[in-house]
C-alpha cells in the first residue's frame, strides 16, 4: 500500500501466543515501511503490534 513521502507499507499477521511486556498476545503484526529502488528494497522502519484476537 502507498504510505507517506512516496514510501510503501505492508502488513503481515503471525500467530504469537507468547508474553510481551507482561501480557500474553495471540497475534503479532509486523508492518515494514520501505522504498523500492533500482535492484533493491530499502527498509526505512518496522512497526510491530500485538493483539489479543487471532
Amino acid at each position: 500500500m502507498p504510505a507517506e513521502l512516496g514510501r510503501l507499507d505492508c502488513r503481515k499477521n503471525f500467530p504469537y501466543g507468547k508474553e510481551w511486556n507482561g501480557k500474553v498476545y495471540a497475534t503479532k503484526q509486523v508492518r515494514p515501511i520501505f522504498v523500492e529502488e533500482a535492484g533493491e528494497i530499502v527498509v526505512i522502519t518496522v512497526y510491530t503490534y500485538y493483539f489479543d484476537q487471532p
